[in-house]
């Protein structure tokens, strides 16, 4: 069974001018699913595409925690109220692995054409997080010992598959980053206690498998 259908339905409250509540959603994220959130940086005043953090090169601006640290994310729902009564703008960012779940990204375009082949062989996907150069597919926290084992034991995996384990952060629907607009590509089905996620090792399988018979070729992004 594919979970499209969650593409078409509204998760999130939605403002008077249309746009998503951020609060509503890191809310949601944190108290309903239990996934650990923290405000990210926001966009820096000398542009869109310029971070607020220190790093003039930075390459994923607003898209990553500064302060707070990545060690603050929580599901305290006082917490999560407070960070974002004060910055109502921050993007919404997933403290991966542990019991949150981890992703597997790789670049926007082999992504879309990764997940068409994926429909076609009818592989059930969880939650997909989309952003204008890079798409995420949400799976199973795993543990760096077993994502190990799994790349040495293919004989070929993609250069520019990302892989957002213990440690590691995602920025959230429906932030706004120095990139773009994050947005749910597949969004996860309202109602239910916290997403569906595939494991790890059928995502991959399926990904490498997809962009091997697509032959498509995606540089590092």
């Amino acid at each position: 069974m594919r979970e499209i259908l969650g593409r078409r339905r509204r998760l999130l409250s939605q403002r008077k001018d249309g746009k998503p509540e951020l609060i509503s959603a890191a809310l949601t994220f944190a108290t309903r699913w239990q996934w650990p959130v923290l405000p990210g940086v926001t966009a820096g005043s000398r542009g869109r595409s310029r971070c607020g953090c220190p790093d003039p090169d930075c390459t994923v601006p607003g898209a990553h925690p500064f302060d707070p640290g990545l060690l603050a994310a929580t599901t305290d729902a006082r917490m999560v109220r407070w960070w974002w009564a004060n910055r109502p703008a921050a993007p919404i960012i997933l403290a991966t692995g542990g019991r949150a779940p981890c992703a597997v990204s790789l670049p926007a375009l082999p992504a879309a054409r990764a997940l068409a082949a994926l429909d076609r062989g009818g592989m059930r996907l969880g939650p997909v997080v989309a952003s204008p150069t890079r798409w995420a597919l949400l799976v199973r926290p795993y543990s760096m010992e077993q994502l190990g084992e799994l790349l040495y034991a293919k004989d070929f995996v993609p250069g520019s598959l990302r892989f957002h384990g213990e440690g590691g952060y995602l920025a959230l629907p429906p932030s706004e980053t120095g990139q773009g607009t994050v947005r749910w590509e597949r969004a996860p089905l309202p109602g239910s206690a916290s997403p569906w996620l595939p494991d790890v090792e059928a995502v991959v399988d399926a990904v490498v498998d997809a962009l091997t018979r697509t032959g498509v070729s995606a540089p590092e992004l």
